[in-house]
């Protein structure tokens, strides 16, 4: 199946819906925690994940797509997720949401040395330079070696590596499987896996009148954050796709003032804007390449009908 050609615009206006989404979730994450552990927080979303992705599918028409080709893959995908996801869960109660999600925007930094192995996507100066910036944002924010390594920071770290190895697995399963299919392996894979880790110590919780709602919020938020990041590596590069959720972090330092008090400094607002100016380079560089790309093509078309 041919790639489409790059459309890193439309790419990051749908980032910008993960962005949302995620953040939307890391608030329901903490409204649940006190109640729930992260493998029931796991099962609980994605059982609700299973009934949209399948009530969604099946008024869009989009039922038949459900495939198990690439199962193997599908796999490898879910493991990676459900631990990272995990390990997510688990870093938000114990770190602020910006460092969390500096932490977690290590990711493009894996995705850029990994990609050129397992997706055959260029390593390019750019990509690189834009990414080595946005990291550079991401330490003046979380200063990890002058707050000194706790649990939470090290489970943010290692969630990193989860969401890495998902990114990979999703990029290559978008050339071959169709966004529903990718959606309802997601939601089965990662309910067995919950179900089958709550479990382990036989003592389940079941979410009270109060959490139900924030569980909903969680599967919904979760589900649709997935589909955009799915629908914009469609369009775009992961190199170039990742970096954009850099723009979440910011954010995340406005929602921890507002709604938990957590401490905002001078750093936070310098790091944003440098993680911002490296999105705006990324961004800016791909379509210039893009419009060069479509600019020779049609110039080749000219000549060959001339």
């Amino acid at each position: 199946m041919t790639e489409p050609k790059a459309q890193p615009v439309t790419a990051a206006l749908w980032m910008m819906g993960a962005v949302v989404s995620f953040t939307t979730m890391a608030v329901a994450g903490r409204a649940v925690a006190h109640e729930l552990d992260t493998f029931e927080i796991m099962a609980y979303r994605s059982l609700l994940g299973i009934v949209l992705v399948v009530v969604v599918a099946r008024l869009a028409g989009t039922l038949a797509q459900i495939s198990t080709g690439q199962f193997g893959l599908h796999l490898v995908r879910n493991i990676f997720h459900f631990a990272g996801q995990n390990l997510w869960f688990y870093a938000l109660t114990l770190v602020t949401l910006p460092q969390l999600f500096a932490f977690e925007f290590s990711v493009p930094i894996w995705v850029a040395l990994v990609a050129p192995f397992f997706l055959a996507e260029r390593l390019t100066r750019a990509r690189l330079l834009a990414a080595l910036v946005g990291f550079c944002g991401i330490l003046i924010v979380a200063r990890p070696g002058a707050m000194g390594l706790s649990p939470g920071m090290i489970a943010a770290a290692l969630s990193a590596i989860g969401f890495t190895g998902a990114a990979i697995a999703t990029k290559r399963l978008t050339r071959r499987q169709s966004t529903t299919s990718i959606l309802f392996w997601l939601t089965v894979m990662q309910a067995v896996l919950g179900i089958a880790f709550m479990s382990h110590d036989g003592d389940i919780a079941v979410p009270s009148g109060a959490t139900i709602p924030w569980i909903g919020v969680i599967g919904i938020a979760g589900l649709f954050a997935h589909f955009c990041i799915t629908s914009a590596l469609r369009l775009a590069p992961a190199i170039v796709v990742f970096p954009m959720d850099f723009v979440r972090l910011p954010l995340a330092a406005a929602i921890g003032l507002l709604l938990y008090d957590e401490p905002l400094d001078a750093l936070v607002f310098v790091g944003a804007a440098i993680i911002l100016a490296a999105n705006f380079m990324n961004i800016r560089t791909e379509y210039r390449q893009s419009a060069s790309a479509r600019g020779r093509a049609r110039e080749t078309r000219t000549d060959i009908s001339v």
